[in-house]
């Protein structure tokens, strides 16, 4: 099958999806169109069945702005007719979805393509409810072939401002069980100091309270022997490099950039913090689980469904600094209890959130639109 897929090139845990999921399915003999805005972030090696386009920039003097979503409608239209595409699998509702629904009415009838779009999150709880995208967010939607969330929190979130006529499937994400695996020597000594790590993994923006990381760490490192490793980039990146300065910390804080190699990252951590205002799924909570990595986040939206508080990590009110803390003193300070939440978590990991059975799902939904 000729599948062609849009998503964000940028860090984020929607790009991500697309690009593991593009890579399965091309392992499994499919060829795979990607049409970005730039490379997709984590697709990093090549495959005989992946083929990426990225978008022209146009600069025009009575253009004040680049129209770049028309200029991607135009290449999805074109790599979909010249690649015979059947199947085109949007991540994110806008501009993606409403891009690809104008390159399919660009194309003979014959020759369009079914297409599903998959929401993320912020497509539907922060650009979408804007008043001046909620219209087109709703007709994107409507006019898709399926629809499917990675969350049943998404899920009704959808349904409760869109009032869909048709219905929406909650895909989960998934992680790569062979690729995210547990450290193989124990956490519980790195170098010698019995300095324990506590790592956060964002893009940085003002929903994943970056600010919030760095107050709890500095209550935990009062405590405990610590270091915060802070990974990714972003808009709060300056923010939380400033109330580190301010709290007298930034010497225990260390600020890693966008890293491509998570797997080798995420493991070297004894507990995973990520402090969210939401998160629609959860995928850094859901990659450190895979390597048993106890995980302290918020109880709020799609992360609910992925780590079980108390079982394989805890999960805290928005905001609540002080318990958020006490959460992380109780799993550093007890080795034996962090590990038992640890082969929790692959556990839970592997049983609901494996690579093949989220696959086997968006491959099933492919034929049955095009069978159809």
């Amino acid at each position: 099958m000729n599948i062609g897929i849009t998503c964000h090139a940028t860090t984020g845990g929607s790009g991500a999806l697309a690009v593991e999921l593009g890579m399965a399915l091309a392992e499994r003999g499919h060829r795979v169109h990607f049409v970005t805005l730039g490379t997709p972030f984590r697709l990093r090696e090549a495959h005989e069945n992946v083929f990426t386009y990225s978008v022209e920039t146009v600069t025009y003097p009575v253009l004040h702005h680049d129209p770049c979503s028309l200029a991607l409608a135009a290449l999805i239209a074109q790599v979909a007719r010249e690649k015979h595409v059947e199947v085109w699998h949007a991540h994110y509702a806008i501009p993606h979805a409403a891009a690809a629904i104008i390159a399919r009415e660009m194309m003979a009838e014959e020759k369009r393509f079914k297409l599903v779009t998959t929401l993320h999150g912020t497509d539907i709880t922060l650009v979408g409810t804007h008043p001046s995208f909620l219209e087109i967010t709703r007709f994107s939607m409507e006019r898709s072939d399926a629809v499917t969330t990675v969350s049943n929190w998404l899920r009704h979130e959808t349904q409760r401002e869109f009032a869909l006529s048709r219905p929406i499937e909650t895909i989960y994400n998934f992680v790569d069980q062979d690729r995210f695996v547990p450290r193989r020597t124990d956490r519980s000594d790195h170098d010698g100091t019995g300095e324990k790590v506590i790592m956060h993994i964002s893009n940085f923006r003002p929903v994943k309270r970056v600010t919030d990381a760095v107050r709890v760490f500095k209550r935990v490192s009062e405590r405990l022997n610590a270091r915060l490793v802070m990974v990714g980039d972003g808009p709060e990146r300056l923010s939380a490099a400033g109330v580190a300065r301010q709290l007298g910390i930034e010497d225990r804080i260390e600020f890693t950039g966008i890293r491509q190699d998570l797997e080798t990252l995420i493991p070297r951590a004894d507990l995973m913090l990520q402090p969210s205002e939401h998160e629609s799924f959860g995928l850094v909570p859901l990659e450190a689980m895979a390597c048993e990595v106890p995980v302290l986040a918020t109880a709020s939206g799609g992360t609910c469904e992925v780590v079980e508080d108390g079982v394989t990590g805890y999960l805290c009110e928005v905001g609540d600094i002080e318990t958020m803390a006490a959460r992380a003193i109780e799993v550093l300070g007890d080795t034996e209890r962090a590990k038992v939440m640890g082969r929790n978590g692959r556990r839970r990991a592997l049983r609901l959130f494996a690579r093949e059975t989220t696959v086997d799902r968006y491959e099933s939904l492919y034929h049955r639109l095009v069978d159809a």
